[in-house]
């Protein structure tokens, strides 16, 4: 009996290593530690804050003079101008920015990329302690804080889970769905017949771009989440599903049969996913998703969705996906027509 069960193991563990499942035993945790390398790893106590002041605003000059003084908590960054402020604040370049308030005197409104954050948070707690310090309780130095995107958790992570969701019909459903018609002789059979492969694909990748439409949909019908520019925002779903659902299809093409397409689709699934979705986190990590096709996915669905973006500001990234969509669409094709593993 005991000699049953251990070549029974041993088997089970030849058949993990033949289909390459044991790869995932390896690549997931490995990938998952080097992402949160990524991550900007500093306690927000402890690392100095980036705060953005604009050259030409006229501030009071004892909150100006502490403010530069305590260079062991802040590392002060001149802005030309509030635009350009906010723009380095979405890249992650400041953590805060200062603007005068226009209500009272010698006080701040503070520009925020989110206002439930704890580097915001830690922010304020910095101002409150250098004004205890220098004024006493005196009326606070930041009057208002003003967030660059807008709503509550749920809205504020939206775009993760709809990135999740294309992601997770493009690398794990369509990779396996294609494997398992090759390992079952399905395609062969079906090229017997007087369909072209062309027509196949095409048919492969609607039913994609359709399960991806009504995961999408039913995600805002449950959250009862509304986009503001709709227009924009169904032609990136439009486009986001057509370049990964076409990736997903040439992934199927690369392998033999089911087992090597899940392991082959999560190991691109984590990589896609991971870096866009922690981006907000990490200016390292800013700087090296825009190289995945999902980070030009993910920043333009979170920027229409909490920022009011357009397509008009995003066609490079509607046009990067269209073309990672045909192109490995076309690759799809070429290994289709040399029955690449069937």
């Amino acid at each position: 009996m005991t000699r049953n069960i251990i070549t029974l193991t041993l088997n089970d563990l030849a058949i993990a290593f033949k289909n390459k499942s044991i790869f995932l035993i390896i690549f997931i945790p490995f990938f998952v530690f080097f992402s949160l390398n990524l991550v900007d790893m500093e306690a927000s106590d402890v690392r100095k804050i980036k705060i953005g002041l604009i050259q030409n605003e006229n501030y009071a000059p004892v909150i100006l003079q502490t403010i530069t003084a305590a260079d062991r908590v802040f590392t002060v960054t001149r802005v030309s101008n509030e635009e350009v402020g906010k723009r380095w604040l979405k890249e992650k370049k400041i953590d805060g920015l200062l603007l005068r308030s226009e209500k009272e005197q010698n006080s701040l409104v503070l520009v925020v990329l989110k206002k439930e954050s704890l580097q915001t948070l830690s922010i304020v707690e910095s101002f409150i302690a250098l004004q205890k310090a220098v004024e006493g309780n005196s009326i606070n130095w930041i009057s208002d804080i003003k967030p660059l995107q807008e709503g509550g958790i749920q809205k504020q992570t939206l775009p993760t889970w709809i990135l999740m969701l294309v992601l997770l019909v493009g690398f794990i459903i369509m990779p396996a769905q294609v494997a398992e018609e090759k390992e079952k002789k399905l395609l062969l059979a079906l090229l017997q017949t007087p369909m072209r492969e062309i027509e196949w694909l095409i048919a492969k990748l609607l039913s994609g771009m359709i399960l991806i439409f009504t995961a999408v949909l039913l995600l805002h019908l449950m959250g009862n989440f509304e986009p503001g520019n709709i227009l924009s925002y169904l032609a990136f779903i439009v486009v986001g599903s057509f370049c990964f659902s076409s990736y997903g299809i040439f992934l199927g093409f690369l392998c033999r049969n089911q087992a090597s397409a899940r392991t082959l689709g999560v190991m691109f699934y984590l990589p896609h996913l991971l870096p866009s979705a922690l981006s907000d986190f990490s200016q390292k990590l800013t700087a090296v998703a825009p190289f995945l096709p999902s980070y030009q996915f993910y920043e333009p669905i979170k920027s229409i969705l909490l920022n009011e973006g357009g397509i008009s500001n995003l066609s490079l990234e509607w046009i990067y996906l269209l073309l990672v969509g045909l192109v490995t669409f076309f690759f799809s094709y070429l290994l289709m027509k040399k029955r690449w593993l069937m």
